[in-house]
Order: C-alpha cells, then sequence, then structure tokens
C-alpha cells in the first residue's frame, strides 16, 4: 500500500508544481498564447475553474489560483494520512 501512497502522492506533487508554473507564468507577457502555455493551461484550467466559479476577483487579482493550490495540499495530506490508517 505504501507504493500506492507513493505513486498517488507524486503525482499530486507534479500537478502541484505544473500549477504554480502556470501561476508564475502569468506574470510573463504572452508566455500563455505559446505552445507550452497553452498545454498546461489545458491541463491546470479544469481544476482551478471550480475555485473561479465560488471565489470573484479582487479588481485585477485573481485568488482563486492560491486557494486551489492551499487545496490541493490539504488533499495531499488527506491522502497521507488516509494511507498512514491503512498501513
Amino acid at each position: 500500500m505504501a507504493v500506492v501512497a507513493e505513486i498517488i502522492l507524486t503525482g499530486m506533487r507534479l500537478y502541484w508544481f505544473v500549477c504554480i508554473i502556470y501561476i508564475f507564468m502569468s506574470w510573463i507577457p504572452n508566455s500563455r498564447e505559446s505552445a507550452f502555455g497553452q498545454t498546461i493551461s489545458k491541463i491546470v484550467e479544469p481544476f482551478f475553474a471550480p475555485f473561479r466559479q465560488i471565489i470573484p476577483p479582487l479588481g485585477m487579482i485573481d485568488l482563486s489560483p492560491l486557494v486551489a493550490i492551499f487545496s490541493l495540499r490539504f488533499a495531499m495530506d488527506g491522502v497521507r494520512y488516509l494511507f498512514s490508517l491503512i498501513i
């Protein structure tokens, strides 16, 4: 079971890093319009979309990616806890 937990947690960590890269890409002009940016957008935007529906932007600042990343970290802690109960 520990192997399954590590596979899930590694996938979640990789997705977390992709989300961070996508957020930093918003600081660089025209980086999201590149092929790399569009690929990451297709991966990350479905995760961010429900948070954007709940949390309105504050002027030009969108806080929904921040909340999404925190929820992903809490989910990682939850997976770690669940697998510690099984083992």
